[in-house]
């Protein structure tokens, strides 16, 4: 058992760089505040922060495949052998979650969350992008922060013991499971950044519309 204090010391440093990186989520609003001022910084954060996205999006399709292969050797083992073994089970649902937890700041990249908007469609450009922008400060950064800040303790805990699964041939990797919560949140706060600046800069007319096509560009990353 390692002690506690280790990792609260740990999470104390994540804190500081936390509160330094929150001068970064201001500058959206600079650009649209001050046009030009720190256009070419948000660009530079855009491409840092879409290619972060991208890898943790690489990892969730790592893991959908891995989720494939095992849940198919679940099946064959114990519908063609009667064998069952937890900690293949436990597999399952660990590449599962990391599947959902790893491509969802991806997916909120390439706007590939379904979406049930009723107001949104009906507004111009300019109004669909002051929505993207109000609607990530409001709404996705203040709940990712209660994500991050939610059970620091019982994460604490959980690398302290290296907590395993419950069953005797589980899986030893349940600490890492759990930390997939604020890694999630972390992914998704950076995804959500990126989408604020794209918005910001349309609406500072250094970015083209959303729905313009660039030349040269087949992804649509907005030529960044």
């Amino acid at each position: 058992m390692i002690d506690p204090g280790v990792f609260l010391l740990i999470g104390a440093w994540l804190k500081v760089v936390g509160v330094l990186c929150l001068p970064f989520f201001l500058v959206p609003l600079v650009a649209i505040a001050v046009p030009g001022l720190l256009d070419g910084l948000a660009r530079r954060m855009i491409r840092v922060l879409d290619a972060l996205s991208g890898g943790a999006l690489n990892a969730a399709i790592f893991s959908a495949l891995l989720l494939v292969v095992s849940q198919l050797a679940v099946v064959i083992l114990r519908y063609a052998f009667g064998l069952s073994f937890t900690w293949l089970s436990e597999i399952v649902i660990y590449a599962f979650a990391a599947m959902f937890m790893l491509g969802a700041a991806g997916a909120l990249r390439d706007d590939a969350h379904v979406r049930v908007d009723i107001l949104r469609p009906r507004f111009g450009e300019t109004g669909r992008n002051w929505i993207e922008l109000v609607g990530t400060y409001l709404f996705l950064f203040p709940i990712c922060f209660r994500l991050i800040t939610t059970g620091e303790q019982g994460l604490s805990r959980s690398w302290s013991l290296l907590e395993g699964s419950r069953e005797s041939d589980g899986l030893p990797i349940l600490f890492l499971f759990k930390t997939l919560v604020p890694v999630f949140a972390v992914l998704l706060m950076g995804a959500g950044l990126s989408v604020a600046l794209k918005a910001a800069l349309r609406l500072n007319g250094t970015l083209p519309p959303a729905d313009t096509p660039i030349e040269g560009e087949t992804g649509g990353h907005d030529g960044i």
